[in-house]
């Protein structure tokens, strides 16, 4: 199997040529261009073909995202974006990027390479399997009837990864004030998590947060896991769902895991929860998601279509996890259909 071509995209000279040459240190990989800005990365584009481009998202002469917004119509391709802590990252992946590492500020040579080898890499191989472009002019279809009950004894459980920050703003946009508490798992690394959180906020119908420890699960409200070094579980005190975060190994390569979500959802709520699974690469949340199902739970898949990698939701389907199996642009609507039956 030939390696992935992959063209680098940072205006930076240094950390550009510790990018090559680290990425260059994987067999699987082979750094065939790099360019300095947009329109130098357009002509290695059309000259090298590479199968994945890390791109930077400031950049001269124009930035990351507009680059991006002129690229992906006409020439889609996965891309892997390389960002400082900055809530931009979200508009890139909206503009068509597969996922994004978090750039070391003030890094020495050896952690730029520890990064490279750990993260960059990884994702990397991910992209390189990703689909791109056209899923996201699938239309949306709003819930048919609302809910006409707050239930306070039910919950909503997501688990995504690769591609999962806008599929999960695809559902979250179709719930209502009327959902039941939504507790989410979404990969990603630590900070970034709380400005997702308060980007959805701004955008949705419903109260978006990043989770704390010992917040209440209650309807019309979502809590999504910090990233970082802590699990989210969902428990239950004086009759009223929680949420605790606190620090555990990885599980399935992640912290937080969905697996853990999902396996305390399945203990704790029984038949009294939906999961959902979304968009991601490998099978964490699967298993926990056939637990929660075996639990009494309804359970719900992103179908293949319309996966940017369909690797969680795969492994839960060929698992028995999966009840329902839906596009994403029907999930919600799966959601409120199941949820006003229980």
């Amino acid at each position: 199997m030939r390696p992935i071509k992959v063209l680098v995209v940072e205006d930076s000279l240094v950390f550009r040529e510790l990018l090559v040459k680290n990425l260059n240190l994987d067999p699987a990989i082979e750094v065939v261009a790099t360019a300095n800005d947009p329109f130098e990365a357009r002509d290695a584009i059309i000259k090298y073909q590479p199968d994945v481009m890390t791109l930077d998202i400031e950049l001269p002469k124009m930035t990351g995202i507009e680059f991006l917004r002129k690229l992906m119509p006409q020439h889609p391709m996965p891309v892997v974006v390389i960002s400082s802590l900055s809530d931009k990252v979200f508009d890139a992946l909206n503009a068509g990027a597969v996922d994004f590492v978090a750039k070391p500020a003030g890094a020495t040579r050896e952690q730029i390479a520890a990064f490279v080898r750990n993260e960059l890499q990884v994702k990397v191989k991910v992209a390189s399997i990703a689909k791109v472009g056209g899923w996201k002019k699938a239309p949306i279809i709003m819930p048919s009837q609302p809910l006409q009950v707050k239930k306070n004894d039910l919950v909503v459980a997501i688990g995504a990864s690769t591609g999962g920050t806008e599929a999960i703003a695809t559902v979250l946009n179709e719930f209502g004030p009327d959902i039941p508490g939504v507790v989410i798992v979404q990969h990603m690394p630590p900070k970034f998590t709380e400005m997702y959180a308060n980007r959805l906020n701004d955008r949705c119908k419903i109260r978006v947060k990043e989770a704390k420890n010992g917040d209440l699960v209650v309807p019309g409200q979502v809590l999504i896991a910090p990233g970082g070094d802590s699990h989210m579980q969902l428990v239950k005190i004086n009759g009223n769902y929680q949420v605790v975060v606190k620090p555990g190994p990885k599980v399935n390569g992640h912290c937080p895991s969905v697996e853990v979500l999902f396996n305390s959802v399945a203990s704790v709520a029984g038949n009294r929860a939906v999961g959902i699974i979304l968009t991601g690469m490998g099978g964490d949340g699967a298993k926990g998601l056939l637990a929660m199902r075996q639990a009494g739970a309804r359970t719900i898949g992103q179908d293949e279509s319309t996966c940017v990698v369909y690797g969680m939701p795969k492994v839960a389907y060929d698992l028995g996890a999966v009840e329902y199996q839906e596009k994403l642009q029907d999930i919600a609507k799966r959601t409120y259909s199941i949820l006003s039956k229980m």
